[in-house]
C-alpha cells in the first residue's frame, strides 16, 4: 500500500507539470494562426500586457506564460482523480501503468478535441451570423474565432478524456480480474 500512495503523489505531482507542457505547446500552435488572440485578448487577461499595448514579455514567451498558466492547473485534479481510480488495481506497478495509459488517453482527447475546435470555429463559427464581442481592432477575426474554439474544445476534450481515462482504469481492472479467475 505504501509503493500505491506512493506513485500516487507521484502521479499527483507530475501531471500539472505534463498539463503546463501541454498549454505551451498548444498555444505556441495557436498564436501562429492567431497572433492577436493573444495581443489583443489573452495578454490583457493574464495581466502580461498593459493599456496601449505594452508587453512584458516577447509574444512568444508570453504566449507560453499564457498557456503554461492557463493549463497547470487542470492536471491537479486529472492527476488526483486517475490517481484515485488508479488505487483499484492489484499493486503499484499495474496502478502506474494503467494511469499513464489513462493519461495518455486524455492527452489523445485534448488534441483531437482541439482540432476538432480548430477546425468547426474556422469553417462554421467564423461564418455565422453570431453577433461575437471582440476586442478593438481585430483584422482577422476568423482565426481570432477559430482559436477561441480551439481553446474552448481543448478543455471540454480534456474533461472527456477524464472520464474516458477512468472508464478505462475500471474496465482494466475488471479485464484483470477475468484473467486470474479463468487461471484459476
Amino acid at each position: 500500500m505504501k509503493q500505491k500512495i506512493s506513485a500516487l503523489l507521484t502521479i499527483i505531482l507530475v501531471t500539472p507539470i505534463l498539463a503546463g507542457i501541454y498549454g505551451v505547446l498548444h498555444d505556441q500552435l495557436t498564436y501562429t494562426i492567431s497572433p492577436e488572440y493573444y495581443t489583443k485578448f489573452k495578454f490583457y487577461r493574464f495581466g502580461l500586457a498593459e493599456d496601449g499595448g505594452v508587453y512584458r514579455y516577447s509574444e512568444r514567451l508570453g504566449a507560453a506564460l499564457v498557456g503554461f498558466s492557463a493549463t497547470w492547473w487542470t492536471g491537479i485534479p486529472i492527476g488526483i482523480i486517475l490517481g484515485l481510480t488508479g488505487m483499484i488495481h492489484k499493486d503499484w506497478i499495474t496502478m502506474s501503468k494503467i494511469t499513464a495509459k489513462s493519461l495518455t488517453l486524455v492527452l489523445i482527447i485534448s488534441i483531437a478535441s482541439g482540432l476538432s475546435g480548430l477546425l468547426i470555429g474556422k469553417f462554421f463559427l467564423a461564418n455565422s451570423d453570431f453577433p461575437w464581442n471582440f476586442p478593438e481592432n481585430i483584422l482577422d477575426k476568423n482565426n481570432f474565432i477559430a482559436v477561441g474554439s480551439m481553446h474552448n474544445f481543448s478543455y471540454a476534450g480534456g474533461l472527456f478524456g477524464l472520464i474516458s481515462g477512468i472508464i478505462f482504469s475500471c474496465l482494466n481492472k475488471n479485464k484483470h480480474k477475468k484473467t486470474n479467475n479463468n487461471i484459476l
